[in-house]
């Protein structure tokens, strides 16, 4: 299950092990279409990776902080720090892509 995120819990659930974080708000056509790749691809999950969701509309501390222009963003942190930035929507082999190189 993907996991809500708010500026206030934000850092707590990604200082460690690596997630991925949908940046999206619900006005966002492309989002919509991102949402159900990002809740598959957790569903499937080991574990090895947490997933996380954020809407940029109710927090724009932490979107503003990382610079967050377009959405859909999916951010790859590795024990806090940002890996990988995917903009626009991807596909679940795309973003397995970015991910496998960083677990």
């Amino acid at each position: 299950m993907v996991k809500v995120v708010t500026d206030a819990t934000f850092e707590e659930e990604t200082k460690s092990g690596v997630t991925l974080t949908d940046f999206w708000a619900e006005w966002c056509g492309p989002c919509k279409m991102q949402s159900p790749v990002i809740e598959q691809m957790s569903e499937d999950s080991d574990g090895t990776v947490e997933y996380l969701k954020m809407d940029v509309d109710e927090n724009p501390e932490t979107a503003r902080h990382f610079g967050i222009m377009s959405i859909p963003t999916l951010l790859v942190q590795k024990d806090g720090e940002v890996v990988d930035t995917l903009i626009g929507y991807h596909s679940q082999e795309q973003i397995e892509q970015v991910l496998n190189n960083h677990i």
